[in-house]
Protein backbone atom coordinates (compact mmCIF):
# COMPACT_ATOMS: atom_id res chain seq x y z
CA UNK A 1 0.00 0.00 0.00
CA UNK A 2 1.38 3.40 -1.01
CA UNK A 3 0.74 6.26 1.42
CA UNK A 4 -0.03 9.71 0.11
CA UNK A 5 1.13 12.82 1.91
CA UNK A 6 -2.25 13.26 3.65
CA UNK A 7 -2.13 9.68 4.90
CA UNK A 8 1.39 10.14 6.27
CA UNK A 9 0.38 13.38 7.97
CA UNK A 10 -2.72 11.75 9.48
CA UNK A 11 -0.62 8.85 10.80
CA UNK A 12 1.87 11.30 12.33
CA UNK A 13 -0.87 13.31 14.04
CA UNK A 14 -2.57 10.13 15.26
CA UNK A 15 0.72 9.15 16.89
CA UNK A 16 1.04 12.66 18.38
CA UNK A 17 -2.52 12.42 19.75
CA UNK A 18 -1.66 9.13 21.44
CA UNK A 19 1.34 10.75 23.17
CA UNK A 20 4.07 9.07 21.11
CA UNK A 21 7.17 11.09 22.06
CA UNK A 22 9.01 10.28 18.83
CA UNK A 23 6.02 11.60 16.83
CA UNK A 24 5.95 14.79 18.90
CA UNK A 25 9.69 15.19 18.29
CA UNK A 26 9.14 14.62 14.55
CA UNK A 27 6.36 17.25 14.51
CA UNK A 28 8.68 19.70 16.25
CA UNK A 29 11.56 18.91 13.89
CA UNK A 30 9.34 19.55 10.88
CA UNK A 31 7.65 22.74 12.07
CA UNK A 32 9.59 24.15 15.03
CA UNK A 33 11.57 26.69 13.02
CA UNK A 34 8.50 27.81 11.07
CA UNK A 35 6.42 28.30 14.23
CA UNK A 36 9.26 30.16 15.97
CA UNK A 37 9.71 32.43 12.94
CA UNK A 38 5.99 33.27 12.97
CA UNK A 39 6.15 34.01 16.70
CA UNK A 40 9.26 36.14 16.28
CA UNK A 41 7.55 38.25 13.60
CA UNK A 42 4.71 39.06 15.98
CA UNK A 43 6.21 39.17 19.48
CA UNK A 44 8.72 41.62 20.86
CA UNK A 45 11.34 39.39 22.45
CA UNK A 46 13.09 36.15 21.69
CA UNK A 47 12.15 34.73 25.10
CA UNK A 48 8.48 35.54 24.54
CA UNK A 49 8.68 33.92 21.09
CA UNK A 50 10.22 30.78 22.56
CA UNK A 51 7.48 30.59 25.21
CA UNK A 52 4.78 31.08 22.59
CA UNK A 53 6.32 28.38 20.37
CA UNK A 54 6.31 25.93 23.25
CA UNK A 55 2.68 26.78 24.05
CA UNK A 56 1.76 26.30 20.39
CA UNK A 57 3.25 22.81 20.34
CA UNK A 58 1.39 21.92 23.52
CA UNK A 59 -1.80 23.11 21.83
CA UNK A 60 -0.93 21.06 18.72
CA UNK A 61 -0.43 17.99 20.89
CA UNK A 62 -3.74 18.53 22.72
CA UNK A 63 -5.69 19.04 19.48
CA UNK A 64 -3.85 16.50 17.30
CA UNK A 65 -6.89 14.25 17.13
CA UNK A 66 -8.79 17.04 15.30
CA UNK A 67 -6.41 17.12 12.33
CA UNK A 68 -8.16 16.13 9.10
CA UNK A 69 -5.92 15.79 6.01
CA UNK A 70 -8.97 16.09 3.75
CA UNK A 71 -9.52 19.66 4.93
CA UNK A 72 -5.94 20.99 4.98
CA UNK A 73 -2.32 20.01 4.70
CA UNK A 74 -0.50 19.61 8.00
CA UNK A 75 1.63 22.73 7.51
CA UNK A 76 -1.53 24.79 6.97
CA UNK A 77 -3.16 23.34 10.07
CA UNK A 78 -0.04 23.90 12.20
CA UNK A 79 0.23 27.52 11.07
CA UNK A 80 -3.49 28.12 11.67
CA UNK A 81 -3.12 26.89 15.26
CA UNK A 82 0.03 29.02 15.65
CA UNK A 83 -1.66 32.11 14.25
CA UNK A 84 -4.70 31.72 16.49
CA UNK A 85 -2.49 31.26 19.53
CA UNK A 86 -0.41 34.33 18.69
CA UNK A 87 -3.53 36.46 18.15
CA UNK A 88 -4.92 35.26 21.49
CA UNK A 89 -1.62 36.08 23.15
CA UNK A 90 -1.54 39.58 21.65
CA UNK A 91 -5.13 40.24 22.71
CA UNK A 92 -4.40 39.12 26.27
CA UNK A 93 -1.31 41.30 26.34
CA UNK A 94 -3.26 44.37 25.20
CA UNK A 95 -6.22 43.79 27.52
CA UNK A 96 -4.16 43.11 30.66
CA UNK A 97 -1.66 45.63 32.00
CA UNK A 98 1.68 44.18 32.95
CA UNK A 99 2.28 43.65 36.65
CA UNK A 100 5.43 45.01 38.20
CA UNK A 101 7.89 42.27 39.01
CA UNK A 102 10.66 42.09 41.55
CA UNK A 103 13.36 41.77 38.95
CA UNK A 104 14.00 45.54 38.68
CA UNK A 105 15.82 46.07 41.96
CA UNK A 106 15.24 43.45 44.64
CA UNK A 107 17.61 45.03 47.17
CA UNK A 108 16.00 48.46 47.03
CA UNK A 109 13.03 49.33 49.24
CA UNK A 110 11.90 52.34 47.21
CA UNK A 111 10.21 52.51 43.84
CA UNK A 112 11.87 54.71 41.27
CA UNK A 113 9.87 57.13 39.12
CA UNK A 114 10.44 54.93 36.09
CA UNK A 115 9.09 51.85 37.94
CA UNK A 116 6.07 53.78 39.26
CA UNK A 117 5.10 54.62 35.68
CA UNK A 118 5.49 51.02 34.47
CA UNK A 119 1.78 50.02 34.67
CA UNK A 120 0.94 52.87 32.26
CA UNK A 121 3.38 51.63 29.61
CA UNK A 122 1.11 48.98 28.06
CA UNK A 123 -1.55 51.61 27.32
CA UNK A 124 1.08 54.00 25.95
CA UNK A 125 2.67 51.18 23.95
CA UNK A 126 -0.74 50.22 22.55
CA UNK A 127 -1.41 53.84 21.53
CA UNK A 128 2.04 54.10 19.96
CA UNK A 129 1.47 50.86 18.05
CA UNK A 130 -1.90 52.03 16.73
CA UNK A 131 -0.37 55.37 15.70
CA UNK A 132 2.43 53.57 13.84
CA UNK A 133 -0.09 51.28 12.11
CA UNK A 134 -1.93 54.38 10.85
CA UNK A 135 1.33 55.63 9.28
CA UNK A 136 1.70 52.51 7.11
CA UNK A 137 0.75 52.44 3.42
CA UNK A 138 -2.95 51.65 2.96
CA UNK A 139 -2.64 47.98 1.94
CA UNK A 140 -0.20 47.14 4.74
CA UNK A 141 -2.39 48.96 7.27
CA UNK A 142 -5.57 47.22 6.08
CA UNK A 143 -3.97 43.76 6.16
CA UNK A 144 -2.51 44.20 9.66
CA UNK A 145 -5.71 45.64 11.08
CA UNK A 146 -7.90 42.91 9.59
CA UNK A 147 -5.54 40.00 10.34
CA UNK A 148 -4.27 40.93 13.81
CA UNK A 149 -6.81 43.30 15.28
CA UNK A 150 -9.99 41.86 13.77
CA UNK A 151 -8.86 38.20 13.65
CA UNK A 152 -9.53 37.41 9.98
CA UNK A 153 -7.44 34.76 8.21
CA UNK A 154 -5.16 35.94 5.41
CA UNK A 155 -7.40 34.16 2.91
CA UNK A 156 -10.40 36.09 4.25
CA UNK A 157 -8.45 39.35 4.06
CA UNK A 158 -7.49 38.47 0.49
CA UNK A 159 -11.15 38.00 -0.40
CA UNK A 160 -12.27 41.14 1.46
CA UNK A 161 -9.69 43.30 -0.30
CA UNK A 162 -10.05 41.48 -3.62
CA UNK A 163 -6.26 41.04 -3.71
CA UNK A 164 -4.17 37.94 -4.45
CA UNK A 165 -3.22 35.94 -1.35
CA UNK A 166 0.49 36.36 -2.15
CA UNK A 167 0.07 40.14 -2.24
CA UNK A 168 -1.68 40.08 1.14
CA UNK A 169 1.09 37.93 2.66
CA UNK A 170 3.77 40.25 1.28
CA UNK A 171 1.94 43.33 2.57
CA UNK A 172 1.67 41.73 6.02
CA UNK A 173 5.36 40.83 6.08
CA UNK A 174 6.48 44.29 4.91
CA UNK A 175 4.07 46.03 7.28
CA UNK A 176 5.24 44.05 10.32
CA UNK A 177 8.89 44.70 9.43
CA UNK A 178 8.19 48.42 9.08
CA UNK A 179 6.34 48.48 12.42
CA UNK A 180 9.24 46.75 14.18
CA UNK A 181 11.66 49.32 12.73
CA UNK A 182 9.50 52.31 13.65
CA UNK A 183 8.74 51.07 17.15
CA UNK A 184 12.42 50.33 17.71
CA UNK A 185 13.32 53.86 16.57
CA UNK A 186 10.70 55.35 18.90
CA UNK A 187 12.05 53.40 21.89
CA UNK A 188 15.60 54.61 21.15
CA UNK A 189 14.42 58.24 21.07
CA UNK A 190 12.67 57.84 24.44
CA UNK A 191 15.71 56.27 26.12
Amino acid sequence: MVFQTGDEEWVLMSRVASGDESAIAELYDRFGALVFKAARQVLTSRAESEDASQEIFVRLWKTADRFDPRRARLVTWVMLIARRHLIDRLRRKVSRPEVLGLEADTESTFVSTKQAKAPVQPVEANQALRARIQELPELQREVIERAYLQGFTLREVSEQLDAPLGTVKSALSRGLARLRERLGDAEQHLA
